[in-house]
């Protein structure tokens, strides 16, 4: 049985920073508060956790002063920097470059629209970190879709500027384009980039993963996806694995691995999600090798 771990997956650069920036802080300081999970892992999460990381929400962020925070590469909303200042608290801010220039696209977006009587629409998952970032530019008015009922809460006699979060699917953010575009033909028959524009602002190194997961899933019997179940990232491109080989299984960690879905003769493939750390994937190629050597599968 050959093993081997995609080298496309892991971190993305965002990620990565912000993970680098806190472990920076926290060899000067045996305490940093972090306003969310740093990372939709949950054993990244512990291995930062014992290091002096402390995970806040955002009500306990309003009893804090005095003290550092950390923001992660999600992005936040202005009022929290507004908070920080109140409450004399150093901001670590680690949001990624492409989330804050997203977040200045919304805001520029938005007051074009508040003009033009427009509306701003978000293809992102309601209560997500990074679109709680984005529909802060918009003084929470912007819409934000996912499915198709919620297409239902746009007014499409007005003029609509559609944005994505960064890391959904762009094959999702393209049907969901001409869902819309459909639905305005319907009311305005033809229709100007005045009426409707659309922005794919989808991370390109979070969505060039597609493509290159796809040929990995298929160049291999079997395929061990591994994130965390929070993460809306690693639910998407496991999707991608399934699709194409349906050998996939989603694992935690190596304690979930059932060592039933291997053959001897198999090649199984490793990957994650861009919140998957590296160690981890290692670790559970690790186990699967030891359970050729131990079991003979």
């Amino acid at each position: 049985m050959r093993v081997s771990i995609d080298k496309n997956s892991g971190y993305c650069f965002g990620v990565e920073f912000a993970i680098k920036m806190a472990e920076d802080e926290m060899e000067a300081s045996d305490k940093l508060y972090c306003l969310g999970d740093i990372v939709h892992n949950d054993m990244e999460v512990k291995r930062l956790a014992d290091k002096g990381l402390v995970i806040i929400d955002r009500e306990q962020l309003q009893e804090l002063s005095d003290c550092k925070v950390l923001i992660r590469a999600h992005g936040e909303p202005p009022e929290t920097y507004k908070m920080a200042i109140e409450n004399n608290i150093e901001l670590i801010d680690a949001s990624c470059p492409v989330v804050l220039k997203l977040q200045h696209r919304v805001k520029t977006a938005f007051d074009k629209m508040e003009k033009e009587q427009g509306q701003i629409v978000i293809y992102g998952k309601k209560g997500h970190a990074e679109v709680i970032g984005l529909t802060g530019q918009t003084l929470e008015k912007a819409i934000v879709v996912m499915e198709d009922k919620d297409l239902d809460k746009i007014d499409y006699a007005k003029p609509v500027t559609l944005f994505s979060q960064t890391t959904k699917s762009t094959k999702g953010f393209y049907e969901l384009k001409e869902k819309i575009e459909e639905r305005i033909k319907s009311v305005k028959g033809e229709f100007t980039e005045l009426d409707f524009n659309a922005n794919d602002s989808i991370c390109r190194q979070v969505s060039n993963r597609e493509p290159q997961l796809s040929k990995f899933a298929a160049d291999n019997d079997v395929i061990v996806f591994v994130s965390g179940k929070k993460s809306s990232n690693g639910k998407a491109l496991y999707q991608v694995c399934k699709s194409v080989n349906p050998k996939s299984y989603f694992v935690e960690n190596e304690n979930e691995i059932d060592p039933s879905w291997f053959d001897h003769q198999d090649t199984v493939g490793i990957c994650g999600a861009t919140s998957t750390p590296m160690w981890l994937m290692e670790q559970v190629k690790a186990h699967i090798e030891k359970l050729e050597h131990d079991f003979a599968i």
